[in-house]
C-alpha cells in the first residue's frame, strides 16, 4: 500500500479543522497575511483602522524576541486614532468566543530561501499555531528539524507570534512551544486525562485544537518565564492536574491530593494551579506552603521565575501576617511560619480567619502529619487542602503513619513512573544485584540480611565492594561523565567506607583517584550515642580532606554551607562519588547523577525516592539510571514498582537483562547485514543505502551504550567485532561531515539526528593523543608507520578529535618522523598549532578580503564566551543582501571549525 502523501494528510487536516467551525482562509503571501490581520482586528476591537493607524499596530508587533511577542499578544497596545484620542487595542481576548479563529495551508514566506508552510492557524489574523506534516512513515524528528531551519531561515514578522508548533506524519503527533532554543526533548505527546496517548493527527486534532481548548492551551497553559525570557508549556497531565484542582476549589469543598511520580515538574504544575486559582474572585487568598526554609526560598525562586517576580519574600511570621491582612493574593511560606501564626498570633488574623483561603503543600508528606497541620487547619474556618506527592502513603506503606487519604482526600489525577518513562519524561532503571547468590561473578560478597552484623559490617566485605565500585565506576558513569551517590546502612559504615576509599586512593595513579565526599546528619544515626566524639572526628576529618581537595574552608560550624557546596559540586559534576546514610536520597536533583550504589535495605516509597535520584534526562548517553546493590533487596523493589505503578509495570521501569540486549544487538546486526556487509559497500553508496546504514548503524549504537554499561559486557557476545564497529563509526561520522559541509544543499539526511553522544569517547582525548605521540619511536620505521596509523584511526573514530586529525598527521610527519625523538612533545605540538592556526587565520582573511582586525576580535570573542556574532563590516567587498548572508553563514562554519580545530 503507498504512503499517504503530505498533501493528502494536509487537506485532511483542513477539512477536520473546518468541522471544528474554523473559518478555512485562501491565504497565499506575507501581503495576504497582513490584509486578513487587519480585518480580523478591527472585528475584535469594534472599530476601523485608517492606514496611519494600522501602520502604528504593525509598528508595535514589530521588534523583540519570541518572549517579548508571546507578552504582546497576551498585552494592549495603546492607539493614537487620527481624530488625536487614544483607545487600546488588544490582540487576544480573554473569552474564548469572542477571537476569531481562521485556517490556512500552504502560506509562502521570501526569507533566506523560500519557505511554503503547511497548515497555519490564525487567532485574530496573528499565526498562533504551526503544523508541519510528514508523510505516513516518516519519523518525527525530520518535522522538528525542518521547524527548526524553518526559524533559522525564514520565521520572521508575524510568524514569531507563533506560540505552539505541531508536527505529524498522520500516526503520530506531538506538541511544543516555540522556545528560543528548540530541543526535541521538549517535544510531547498529548493525552487524555487518564494518560492514555491521543496521537493519531485526526484524534488530535479534534481534542487539542479544538477551540475552546486551543485558547485555553494559548491563554493559560503556556508559561512566560520571566527570568530566562523564554517560554514554556505545560505538559497534558500537568494541565488535567490543574484542571482537576480548579475544578475542585471552584465547585466543591472538597480536598484533594496530586500524585505526579518525582521528576514530572511538580513546581510548574503546582505555580500553574496556585496562579489561575489567584486570579478567581471567589478565592481570596492562595497560600503555597513549603516545609523547610531552604524549600522556602527555592520555590520562591521557582515561582518568580515562572511569573512576573511579584512574589514577595516572607522572613519571618510577622511578614506573613502582614501578607495575610493585605491584598496580595498569592503567598509563599514554610509551614512552620504559618502554624505559629495560626497558634500564636490569631488576635492579628482576625479579618482573615473566614476567608476562601487555598492551602496548596508542595509535598503531602513532610511536616504536615503532626500538630503544625492541626494547627492551621483548627484555625481557619473556611480552607481548602491540596497537595502534591511522588511517592504517596498507602496503607501498605503507611508504618504508623496516617495515609496520604487520610490527610489530603481523594486523588484527583495521577502521573505514575510508568507513564514518565513511557514519555521520556524521566528514564527508567538498569538494577544489578552484586553479590553470593548471583552466578558468574568473581565478588565473594555477602548481600542478605544475616543475623550477625559484624559480617555485614566486617571491613573484608566493606573492601570488596570498595574494590568493586573502583574497578568498575568509570563504566558506570562513562569514564566520569556522570556522578554518583553510595548510600549505606548508618554512619559508622559510612566511616568505614571512607576510610578505606581514601586508603585505597593512595594507591591508585592521579589520574584514576576518585573524589570522594562524605555527608550525613547526627539524625541519621541517633544510636551512636557513645561515639559522637569518634563521629565529629570523622566529620572532621572528612571537610578537612574536601577543603584540601577543593580549596574551601569548612567546618562543622558551617555545615549548612558545607552541604550546599557538596550539593553545588555534584551539580557541576565536580565529585565522583557522595557516601550518604539519608541525605541527598530525596529531593535532590542532578542531571550528571547517573549511578546509585547501595549496602543498605530500602523499600517502599524510600526506594523509590533513592533510585529515582538517577533518572533525570540529560543526553543520548543517560540511557537509564544505574542502580548497583549490594543488598538482595529485589522483592522490595518488585514490591515498591507495584504500589507504585502496578502489577505489569516492571518491564517499563526496569531495564531488561544483558542477555536480551545482546539480543536486540544480534538481531539488529543481521538486519545491517542485509543491506550493508562490509564496508566497502559504502565506499560509492547510493542516497537510499547511505539512509540505511545512518538509520540502522544508529540503532546498533544505542543498543550497544546500553550494553556497556552492565558488568558483564563483553564484545565476544556480539555479532559484529569491536574493530568492525570502530571502522563503521569513522564512515558515520564521515556522512554527518559531508552533510554538515554543504548546509545549502537540500538533502533528506540534513534532517536525521546522528545522535553523536553516541560515539564520543571520554578517555579518548587531546591529552591521550599527546601521551600516543610520547610513545612514537622514530627510529623504528615499521613501528612508527604502525602506531602513527593507530593515532590518526583513533582520532578519525572520535566526532570530537576527527577534526584534528589532519594537523596531528601534519605535525607527525614535519616534526617526528626521521628524528631522534623529542624531549617535550607537548610543548612542540603547542607551537606548532599556534603557527598553524595563525597561517590558517591570515589565509582566510586574504583569500575573502575580510577585514584583519575584526577577524581576530571575534575570533577571541568566540573563544571566551562560545558567543559568534558577525558584524556586515568585517566584509571589504560590495555585495548584495542575499550574497552577504551566504557569505556569513559560510564564514560563521569556518570560524567555528578553525576554533575547534586548534582548541
Amino acid at each position: 500500500m503507498a504512503h499517504q502523501s503530505e498533501a493528502v494528510l494536509e487537506e485532511e487536516l483542513m477539512d477536520e479543522l473546518g468541522s471544528l467551525d474554523y473559518e478555512l482562509v485562501d491565504i497565499k503571501s506575507m501581503d495576504e497575511l497582513y490584509d486578513n490581520m487587519r480585518l480580523q482586528l478591527e472585528d475584535l476591537n469594534n472599530m476601523k483602522f485608517s492606514d496611519h493607524e494600522f501602520t502604528q499596530v504593525l509598528n508595535h508587533l514589530e521588534g523583540g524576541s519570541i518572549y517579548n511577542k508571546a507578552q504582546k499578544l497576551r498585552g494592549r497596545m495603546e492607539l493614537t486614532r487620527d481624530n488625536g484620542e487614544m483607545e487600546y487595542v488588544k490582540f487576544l481576548d480573554s473569552r474564548w468566543c469572542k477571537n476569531s479563529f481562521q485556517a490556512a495551508h500552504q502560506i509562502s514566506v521570501d526569507g533566506k530561501f523560500k519557505s511554503r508552510y503547511d497548515v497555519t492557524i490564525l487567532v485574530n489574523g496573528l499565526p498562533v499555531v504551526q503544523v508541519e506534516l510528514k508523510r505516513r512513515g516518516k519519523s518525527l524528528k525530520e518535522a522538528f528539524n525542518q521547524i527548526t531551519r524553518y526559524k533559522n531561515t525564514s520565521y520572521r514578522g508575524l510568524f514569531q507570534y507563533i506560540q505552539i508548533f505541531i508536527i505529524s506524519n498522520g500516526i503520530d503527533t506531538k506538541y511544543f512551544a516555540n522556545t528560543r532554543d528548540m530541543n526535541y526533548k521538549f517535544t510531547f505527546f498529548w493525552k487524555d486525562k487518564d494518560n492514555n496517548k491521543i496521537t493519531n493527527l485526526k484524534e488530535f486534532t479534534n481534542s487539542f485544537l479544538e477551540k475552546y481548548h486551543m485558547h485555553k492551551m494559548i491563554k493559560e497553559y503556556i508559561v512566560l518565564v520571566d527570568s530566562e525570557k523564554d517560554v514554556k508549556i505545560l505538559r497534558s497531565y500537568q494541565v488535567h492536574a490543574v484542571e482537576a484542582i480548579l475544578n475542585n476549589a471552584l465547585h466543591s469543598k472538597q480536598n484533594g491530593y496530586v500524585w505526579h511520580t518525582t521528576g514530572s515538574g511538580k513546581t510548574l504544575t503546582s505555580f500553574k494551579a496556585s496562579q489561575i486559582l489567584s486570579q478567581k474572585e471567589e478565592i481570596d487568598k492562595v497560600i503555597f506552603v513549603v516545609d523547610r526554609q531552604d524549600l522556602d526560598s527555592q520555590t520562591l525562586a521557582e515561582f518568580n521565575k515562572f511569573g512576573d517576580g511579584s512574589i514577595t519574600d516572607v522572613k519571618d511570621t510577622s511578614t506573613l501576617i502582614k501578607q495575610l491582612n493585605s491584598k496580595d493574593k498569592l503567598i509563599v511560606t514554610t509551614i512552620q511560619k504559618l502554624s505559629i501564626a495560626a497558634k500564636k498570633r490569631q488576635h492579628q488574623l482576625e479579618d482573615v480567619k473566614d476567608k476562601k483561603i487555598i492551602l496548596m503543600f508542595d509535598e503531602c508528606h513532610r511536616s504536615q502529619f503532626g500538630q503544625m497541620h492541626r494547627d492551621i487547619a483548627n484555625f481557619f474556618t473556611n480552607i481548602q487542602t491540596f497537595g502534591f506527592t511522588g511517592t504517596p502513603i498507602f496503607k501498605d506503606n503507611a508504618n504508623k503513619n496516617r495515609t496520604t487519604y487520610d490527610i489530603f482526600g481523594e486523588e484527583l489525577h495521577h502521573y505514575l513512573i510508568k507513564d514518565a518513562i513511557a514519555d521520556n519524561n524521566v528514564l527508567g532503571f538498569s538494577v544489578e544485584y552484586i553479590g553470593k547468590y548471583k552466578n558468574q561473578t568473581k565478588y565473594d560478597i555477602e548481600v542478605e540480611q544475616i543475623d550477625e552484623k559484624e559480617v555485614m559490617d566486617s571491613e573484608k566485605r566493606l573492601t570488596k565492594i570498595v574494590d568493586y565500585i573502583i574497578e568498575r565506576h568509570d563504566s558506570k558513569t562513562y569514564n566520569r561523565e556522570f556522578t554518583s551517590l553510595f548510600a549505606v546502612s548508618s554512619i559508622e559504615v559510612l566511616n568505614k567506607y571512607y576510610k578505606i576509599f581514601q586508603e585505597k586512593n593512595k594507591q591508585l595513579p592521579d589520574d584514576k583517584k576518585l573524589k570522594i565526599a562524605a555527608i550525613y546528619s547526627h539524625n541519621d544515626n541517633m544510636q551512636l550515642d557513645d561515639e559522637n566524639k569518634t563521629s565529629l572526628e570523622n566529620i572532621d576529618q572528612q571537610m578537612a580532606d574536601y577543603n584540601q581537595l577543593y580549596g574551601t574552608n569548612f567546618t562543622t560550624e558551617s555545615f549548612q554551607n558545607y552541604y550546599q557546596d557538596v550539593s553545588k559540586k555534584s551539580k557541576e559534576n565536580k565529585i565522583d562519588i557522595i557516601l550518604v546514610v539519608n541525605m541527598f536520597l530525596t529531593g535532590f536533583d542532578n542531571k550528571y547523577l547517573n549511578t546509585l550504589y547501595l549496602d543498605k535495605n530500602l523499600e517502599y516509597h524510600n526506594l523509590i525516592q533513592a533510585f529515582s535520584r538517577t533518572n533525570r534526562i540529560f543526553n543520548e548517553k543517560k540511557s537509564y539510571g544505574n542502580i548497583v546493590s549490594f543488598r538482595n533487596i529485589k522483592k522490595q523493589t518488585d514490591d515498591a514498582i507495584k504500589l507504585f505503578s502496578d502489577e505489569n509495570a516492571e518491564n517499563t521501569i526496569l531495564m531488561k537483562p544483558y542477555k536480551e540486549y545482546v539480543d536486540d544487538f544480534n538481531i539488529q546486526v543481521d538486519k545491517f547485514k542485509k543491506v550493508i556487509t562490509n564496508i566497502s559497500d559504502l565506499d560509492n553508496p547510493t542516497l537510499d543505502e547511505t539512509m540505511y546504514f545512518v538509520e540502522n548503524f544508529r540503532e546498533l549504537l544505542r543498543i550497544l551504550n546500553k550494553l556497556k554499561t552492565f558488568t558483564d559486557f563483553t564484545y565476544s557476545d556480539l555479532k559484529m567485532e569491536e574493530q568492525e564497529i570502530e571502522d563503521y563509526k569513522s564512515k558515520y561520522l564521515d556522512i554527518h561531515e559531508e552533510t554538515k559541509a554543504a548546509p545549502e544543499k537540500e538533502s533528506i539526511l540534513e534532517d536525521i539526528d546522528f545522535e553523536l553522544g553516541l560515539i564520543q569517547k571520554d578517555d579518548i582525548n587531546l591529552a591521550y593523543i599527546i601521551s600516543l605521540l610520547n610513545d612514537l619511536d622514530p627510529t623504528c620505521e615499521e613501528e612508527f608507520e604502525e602506531n602513527k596509523n593507530f593515532i590518526i584511526k583513533t582520532m578519525q573514530g572520535d566526532p570530537q578529535l576527527k577534526r584534528k586529525s589532519q594537523l596531528i598527521d601534519k605535525f607527525i610527519e614535519e616534526n617526528l618522523r626521521g628524528t631522534n625523538g623529542i624531549d617535550d612533545t607537548e610543548a612542540m605540538l603547542e607551537n606548532y598549532m599556534d603557527r598553524e592556526k595563525k597561517k590558517e587565520i591570515d589565509n582566510l582573511i586574504t583569500s575573502e578580503n575580510l577585514d584583519a582586525d575584526k577577524v581576530n576580535e571575534i575570533i577571541i570573542e568566540y573563544e571566551f564566551s562560545e558567543r559568534l556574532k558577525i558584524s556586515d563590516d568585517i566584509f571589504k567587498n560590495k555585495m548584495g543582501i542575499v550574497e552577504r548572508l551566504q557569505q556569513k553563514k559560510q564564514l560563521q562554519i569556518t570560524i567555528e571549525e578553525l576554533v575547534y580545530k586548534y582548541s
